[in-house]
């Protein structure tokens, strides 16, 4: 590795109208939580960095695709990041507003300052050189130019939710009415009065429900498949928080067995009301399968009460109607798909080795943090907040010890170079 391409300051070029930049550090692609906790970590450790964002402004997923009445499903001390925890006054469970102000003021506290407007082409490890070329067209107005990255180290932290999961089904062009993804869903007020198809029954589909028919529209939703579901809080306590305080002492199946009793005891059968549970417990599938249980913030109330229509899947749709599988046809005005999200990795990183073909690092927990070549992924462990930060800090270890290790070199050489110089005069 040519040891002269360490600089303590950035170089840039500008050579046949592509820009390009040696930076002095990683490069963390996305400035969402994830990368704002990396970047964090980072410059505690003393690691100059960049941060590239396709987006004008830091956790567009937040600010941009999540509905006006979103708080977090997790008590606060489970969703802060690294260094830095949440103003005491903010409350148990903080707003999506709040949550924004506290990524804010999170990147003014650390001097984050994300390069905006960056969409990254393309990610390519050059193992002659053992550096990384990350390309990007940088938007300003109508203007785009390319520019392209050299750096030692590539942080991904685009997530598990970086572009929307639209299912391929039948007749929905022909519908007529409004399809959006929940993504684009703020409130169910423009729905009022509406019968609106949600198709997905996460905590998102969930929500969606329940906001809808507070905005008096008649929502059904759609079921799929199995689903778990399971309070929010049990007598006051986080059901969350109970069951990370049972995994210190129990094995996982146990725990899941006691959840599901405890859901039992507090939401009765909801098997009756067409959410079928899986067999898999719901923490082993949170693990395995990456799929969340369902924390119920009052949507299974209104499908007891009949204000949510619980309907199994769709067959196909034709003009303002919905058949389902079992041959029922429901005449609806609107459609709102909550149906998920996905990684977008595979589309830019040109690499098959650490990362999979559904965009998730292939070595499971705790493992899939650090690949070869100075390749990192932060934010994929299907562990929300609280698994990016551990990954976080693992990363910024990590890459703090071999810059500060490489740095020393860099300067052993320079040393050596100019005593040689000062003794041929």
């Amino acid at each position: 590795m040519d040891q002269s391409l360490f600089r303590l300051v950035d170089l840039e070029l500008d050579s046949f109208q592509r820009k390009w930049t040696l930076v002095n550090g990683p490069v963390i692609i996305g400035a969402g939580p994830s990368g704002l906790a990396t970047a964090a970590c980072l410059r505690e450790q003393g690691v100059p960095f960049v941060v590239l964002e396709q987006a004008e402004c830091i956790a567009s997923l937040w600010q941009k695709r999540t509905y006006d009445r979103l708080k977090l499903h997790l008590p606060k001390q489970f969703c802060q990041l690294s260094k830095l925890p949440f103003p005491e006054d903010f409350p148990e469970y903080p707003t999506r507003k709040q949550f924004i102000e506290y990524l804010e003021s999170y990147a003014k506290h650390f001097d984050i300052n994300p390069k905006f407007n960056e969409c990254v082409q393309s990610a390519r490890y050059d193992e002659t050189s053992g550096f990384w070329s990350v390309k990007t067209i940088v938007t300003s107005g109508s203007n785009k130019t390319e520019f392209e990255y050299i750096c030692r180290w590539l942080v991904v932290a685009t997530g598990e939710n970086a572009e929307r999961v639209v299912p391929d089904i039948q007749g929905l062009a022909e519908f007529g009415g409004e399809v959006i993804h929940a993504c684009e869903y703020k409130s169910g007020e423009k729905f009022q009065g509406q019968k609106v198809l949600v198709v997905g029954c996460g905590n998102s589909g969930m929500e969606v429900s329940l906001d809808l028919c507070n905005y008096n529209a008649s929502p059904s939703m759609v079921v799929r498949s199995s689903v778990h579901v399971l309070p929010k809080e049990v007598y006051g306590k986080s059901t969350f928080e109970l069951a990370v305080l049972m995994m210190k002492w129990l094995p996982l199946w146990l725990v899941d067995k006691l959840m599901l009793i405890l859901a039992w005891l507090v939401l009765g059968n909801v098997e009756k009301y067409g959410l079928k549970r899986p067999s898999m417990g719901p923490l082993e599938l949170k693990n395995t399968k990456g799929k969340t249980p369902v924390l119920d913030i009052g949507a299974l109330k209104k499908i007891k009460s009949g204000d949510i229509n619980v309907v199994p899947a769709i067959k196909r749709f034709s003009y303002r109607q919905v058949e389902l599988v079992n041959g029922e046809k429901l005449d609806i005005d609107s459609v709102v798909l909550a149906t998920g999200y996905r990684s977008n990795v595979p589309s830019w990183l040109q690499e098959g080795e650490f990362f999979g073909e559904n965009g998730y690092p292939k070595a499971p927990f705790p493992h899939g943090w650090k690949g070869h070549g100075g390749l990192y992924a932060v934010g994929f462990t299907r562990r929300g907040l609280s698994g990016a930060s551990s990954d976080a800090m693992r990363i910024a270890q990590d890459i703090g010890k071999l810059w500060k290790d490489e740095t020393k070199q860099h300067k052993k050489i320079t040393i050596a170079c100019h005593r040689q110089c000062i003794s041929q005069f």
